[in-house]
C-alpha cells in the first residue's frame, strides 16, 4: 500500500551577485545540486535529464529516501530556470522553476516548486509520517535557500 504527499513551496529572496552569475549557478544542475544538502547521489541521465536520490530519512524502523528525475530548460535571456518531472524514475514527481532579474539594487530569485511523492507505507501511516516529509522537504530547501545566499554573496 501507498500514499503520497504533494508538497508546493514558493520562496523569493534578494542577492548582491549579478543576474547573470546568479543563472549560471542555477542553470547548471550538478552546480546547483551541490548547495542542496542531503543529496546522496545526483545521476546524469543525458539531454539535461537528472536523476536525485536523497539521503533517506526516518523515524525509528521506518526509513524512506526520495528518489526522482527531471528534465532540466534554461533561458538566460529570460533568466528562467525550469524543471518538469520523467515519468517511471523513482517515487517522486517533481517539477518548478527559478525566475532571475536584475534590478538597480539586487538580483531577485524567486523559487517555485512542487513535488508528489508516493510513500510506500499503508495509508494508517499517512498521519504520521506526511508531516515529517513535509517538514523534511521544506527544511532542505530552506537550507539550500540559505546556502545559496551565502554564495552569492549575502542578502542585498
Amino acid at each position: 500500500m501507498t500514499f503520497n504527499v504533494t508538497i508546493d513551496l514558493d520562496y523569493s529572496f534578494k542577492v548582491k551577485a549579478g543576474a547573470a552569475e546568479v543563472f549560471d549557478v542555477l542553470s547548471d544542475v550538478p552546480t546547483s545540486a551541490s548547495f542542496f544538502p542531503e543529496v546522496d547521489k545526483l545521476v546524469d541521465l543525458g539531454e539535461n535529464t537528472y536523476r536525485w536520490e536523497m539521503a533517506k530519512i526516518g523515524i525509528g524502523s521506518i526509513s524512506l529516501q526520495t528518489v526522482y528525475a527531471s528534465k532540466y530548460t534554461s533561458d538566460k535571456d529570460k533568466g528562467s530556470v525550469a524543471w518538469t518531472p520523467v515519468k517511471g524514475e523513482g517515487n517522486a514527481q517533481v517539477s518548478g522553476h527559478w525566475k532571475i532579474s536584475e534590478h538597480k539594487d539586487a538580483t531577485h530569485a524567486l523559487l517555485s516548486v512542487k513535488g508528489d511523492l508516493e510513500i510506500p507505507l499503508p495509508s494508517l501511516m499517512r498521519l504520521l509520517m506526511a508531516p515529517v516529509v513535509e517538514s523534511e522537504f521544506e527544511k532542505l530547501t530552506d537550507q539550500y535557500i540559505e546556502n545559496l545566499i551565502r554564495r552569492f554573496g549575502g542578502e542585498a
